[in-house]
């Protein structure tokens, strides 16, 4: 039995972030019930290429959606919305990804729903909120990180600002409103009254900035980007450079940096005055830069990973390709075979353990793959629901 099962979330999602966030769900055994409007193709994730796998799927739309169900349904209809009640009556929680002013336009708040089910946790995901100025905004991720300071604290000094090469703020939006619902459940199972939570893009970034906004919000410190991807406050805590690629070590500790300088039989850069403890490190970073890299060229990233590795902090910097083909990727089963029925599919696995067990996978659905299923469970006969399908209902 997995933590979450015994809990129902229906989630009215699209795309990314909410996906994202649900999957977590999901993989701990949650019942999702993804719905999805068949006469629109459902989510849009299953088109998004470039590997798609037959009609309304795609490798993006699997790596976000496994171990959910689907279910077709038009909640703009009399009878779809019936349905839907019927659901949230069994329900734990109700989510959405919708831009913010969707969820009272389409009744998925609480003040709409508690009259079905008083327990109900509505959690709503947006990009500026459901309330002020930006309701009504569309956003993404890229937006967030260039107008909360990602951008700007990333890259070179002399270069542009740069964004993180993932979409950071979707899956850090998506893991805090699953956080914010389940505690919300948690709550409704002890008192019998549910709730709405909240959480946006950009809020979610904006907390992300965390340190560096400390320091601003209290000392108008304004952390500047380091060259070499560096830590902006502790030297040595960097790329450096080895004989065939990059190498990232961090002496975050003075037992580190002696260590560094014993391993590397060079015990009189730890005695110069220029590198003597971190405020004299840092202020001589490039001086330091210039020294450590003639040490580490010498090497191959391999090689320095044998003689740090386990001793001081130290990692290589590798190419996507290198990175999932890692023996230590495989190794610790951080990758699975989903039996898609395509092709065998494989997918990163949750690094949520449970029990040290990696937590199992099966594909995503196919678009109303469990509608007969999830509308049998509510009480429709067969020809209720085919009835419901020549209305496009279902």
């Amino acid at each position: 039995m997995r933590p979450l099962e015994g809990v129902r979330v229906l989630a009215v999602e699209h795309y990314g972030a909410g996906p994202f966030g649900s999957m977590h769900l999901a993989d701990m055994g949650a019942d999702v019930i993804k719905i999805e409007n068949p006469a629109s193709g459902g989510d849009t994730a299953r088109i998004v290429g470039p590997h798609l796998l037959g009609e309304g799927d795609s490798e993006f739309f699997q790596t976000l959606n496994r171990n959910k169900r689907s279910l077709g349904l038009n909640l703009k209809t009399s009878e779809g919305r019936e349905i839907f009640e019927k659901l949230v009556a069994t329900a734990d929680g109700v989510t959405n990804n919708l831009r913010g002013d969707q969820p009272e336009k389409l009744r998925l708040t609480y003040k709409d729903l508690k009259g079905v089910n008083p327990r109900i946790v509505c959690a709503h995901l947006s990009a500026y909120g459901r309330d002020g100025p930006r309701v009504t905004w569309p956003g993404y991720d890229y937006l967030m990180q260039g107008e909360v300071g990602f951008m700007a604290l990333t890259g070179e000094p002399d270069g542009p600002p740069t964004r993180m090469g993932l979409s950071i703020v979707d899956w850090m939006t998506g893991v805090t409103g699953m956080l914010g619902l389940l505690s919300g459940v948690l709550a409704a199972r002890e008192t019998g009254v549910g709730r709405d939570i909240d959480v946006s893009l950009f809020d979610t970034a904006l907390f992300q900035m965390s340190y560096p906004a400390v320091w601003y919000l209290n000392e108008g410190d304004v952390t500047p980007r380091i060259p070499r991807s560096g830590h902006p406050s502790l030297a040595p805590a960097q790329l450096y450079t080895a004989k065939d690629g990059y190498i990232y070590v961090m002496g975050l500790t003075a037992k580190f940096w002696s260590l560094i300088v014993e391993k590397i039989g060079r015990p009189d850069i730890g005695e110069d005055p220029d590198f003597a403890d971190f405020p004299a490190r840092r202020k001589n970073r490039d001086k330091l830069t210039k020294v450590l890299d003639a040490v580490f060229v010498r090497k191959t990233v391999d090689e320095w990973m044998e003689m740090f590795g386990g001793i001081v902090p130290i990692g290589p910097v590798y190419g996507l390709d290198k990175a999932l083909d890692s023996p230590y990727v495989a190794e610790r089963g951080l990758i699975q075979t989903m039996d898609h029925p395509k092709k065998p599919l494989r997918v990163l696995s949750n690094p949520i353990r449970d029990n040290g067990e990696v937590l199992p996978v099966k594909p995503a659905p196919q678009l109303g793959q469990d509608t007969d299923d999830i509308l049998g469970e509510l009480g429709y006969s067969e020809s209720d629901i085919s009835g419901l399908r020549e209305k496009s209902v279902v």
